[in-house]
């Protein structure tokens, strides 16, 4: 019994550690990833995906703020361009 506690003691707090190796992707990849239709841009649409409520509207601002030619998608430096986020 004291093995299987040990165990579990130690993975417990090994998980948490593992967990953070977990790299977050490069804007890079969050980009191919949105671009669904792979034509090196991304669309409002495609910005946009599923989100509803709040998360729509913040991101209906994120995205004209990202928009700097208003030409309504997003090239890759436009899309990693900084922008302050919308309130």
């Amino acid at each position: 019994m004291k093995k299987l506690f040990a165990l579990v003691l130690v993975f417990g707090l090994c998980a948490p550690a593992m967990a953070a190796d977990k790299e977050k992707p490069t804007p890079e990849e969050q980009f191919a990833k949105m671009d669904k239709d792979s034509d090196k841009k991304v669309t409002k649409e495609e910005f946009l995906g599923k989100r509803k409520g709040e998360k729509l509207t913040a991101a209906e601002e994120m995205f004209k703020a990202k928009d700097k030619n208003s030409d309504g998608s997003l090239d890759l430096e436009e899309f990693k361009a900084k922008v302050k986020k919308p309130k």
